[in-house]
């Protein structure tokens, strides 16, 4: 029985062997496989994390410039002269620099910036710039800038302009009082010749022989220059009531007709041409109807004298947007580009009795009634002059 024992168990025995052998053998083999995966596995968390840490590093020197620019940013954000001022989509202050906080006299981060602006802010009539009331007292002029950012927030560049605003205010009180300085001395340079000569035909008169004709004669002459000088001095007043007309609605029609009536009899023997086209039958605007007048009666006594017999003088008075338009063309002598220049300019003139106050009252006149005068011309081709004058229902 035991011999037969072994016997039928040994091929059992083999079999197990073989198995063992087998599944020894697939645990080499997958223990080789799980080596190199592992080797593998090591070698890839290896080389991510030298890419990680070249990432890291990229990263931690991006956020080391970005912070050295923020900082940057910060400290000329602080040093800007400028106010800055930041808001949110809600119009109220997120951030505001140290220069707005200085021009503003207060802290500014957290109120509602329209509320800001209509408590201390009042804008100026026909001019970008705003006054401030500042806490110290002062008044300051600001001008205000804004700019729109892409995710609905505002930012506002605020300019301290007052020292600007003072230098321009200084500025213009020098060219006025230089302007007055100088219309003083042309006034004395007018009245300086008709005062000597008035005074010489008076001092003629106390010749003790001199005959009645003679006396006759020098009294007439001293009267004219005092006439003159009269007239002078009345057309300096009215120079300077130009800037403070008196305003009425004027139907300029009729004063274009009274004008006309008042030069044209000059014209001894209807030698010029005259040519008018009044288009509208009335046009009214807001002038001084006598102010008005003289002005036109002006322009058209200087194209009598600067035309000859023969030349025309066309007048035209048509309306041009809301405006009304009058047109005074001569073909007289005209005049080059320095003239023109100064054409306007108070106590200039090209004439030897010619006061320079005629062209300046017309240009004062029609800027006191909201309109302007331009004139073209050339040597020889007579000159244009154009009046517009704001249309008035």
């Amino acid at each position: 029985m035991q011999e037969n024992d072994r016997v039928t168990s040994s091929p059992a025995s083999t079999m197990d062997r073989a198995e063992l052998e087998q599944a020894f053998t697939l645990f080499t083999e997958a223990s080789r496989q799980l080596v190199e995966s592992y080797q593998e596995l090591e070698q890839k968390v290896a080389s991510l994390t030298r890419e990680l840490a070249v990432a890291n590093g990229a990263l931690r020197q991006q956020f080391e410039e970005k912070a050295a620019l923020s900082s940057r940013l910060g400290a000329l954000l602080s040093a800007l002269p400028a106010g800055v001022v930041e808001l949110d989509q809600a119009n109220r202050v997120v951030t505001a620099n140290p220069a707005a906080v200085a021009i503003f006299g207060q802290a500014l981060v957290g109120q509602v910036w329209s509320e800001v602006v209509e408590r201390i802010l009042a804008p100026i009539a026909e001019s970008p710039e705003w006054q401030l009331a500042h806490p110290d007292g002062n008044v300051r002029r600001l001008t205000l800038a804004e700019s729109q950012l892409a995710s609905g927030e505002r930012i506002m560049l605020i300019h301290d302009v007052s020292e600007d605003w003072r230098l321009r205010q200084q500025l213009e009180h020098h060219q006025r009082l230089a302007a007055m300085g100088e219309m003083a001395a042309g006034l004395a340079h007018q009245l300086r010749t008709p005062l000597a000569t008035a005074l010489l035909y008076t001092a003629n008169l106390t010749k003790p022989h001199l005959g009645e004709a003679e006396r006759v004669k020098f009294g007439e002459k001293s009267l004219a220059r005092l006439r003159h000088l009269e007239t002078l001095i009345k057309n300096m007043l009215q120079f300077v009531r130009g800037q403070q007309a008196e305003l009425e609605r004027v139907d300029l029609v009729a004063v274009l007709e009274d004008a006309l009536q008042t030069v044209q009899p000059q014209d001894a023997g209807s030698t010029r041409h005259w040519v008018v086209a009044v288009e509208p039958a009335s046009a009214w605007v807001a002038a001084g109807r006598k102010e008005l007048t003289g002005a036109l009666i002006n322009l058209l006594e200087n194209a009598l004298q600067a035309t000859a017999p023969g030349d025309a003088i066309k007048l035209a008075l048509s309306a041009r947007g809301g405006d009304w338009q009058v047109t005074l063309q001569d073909e007289g002598c005209g005049m080059d580009a320095t003239v023109q220049d100064r054409l306007f300019e108070p106590f200039f003139t090209t004439r030897k009795e010619g006061t320079g106050l005629g062209l300046a009252i017309v240009r004062n006149l029609v800027s006191a009634y909201g309109g302007r005068i331009d004139v073209v011309s050339a040597p020889g081709e007579g000159a244009t002059f154009t009046i517009l004058l704001p249309a008035r229902d």
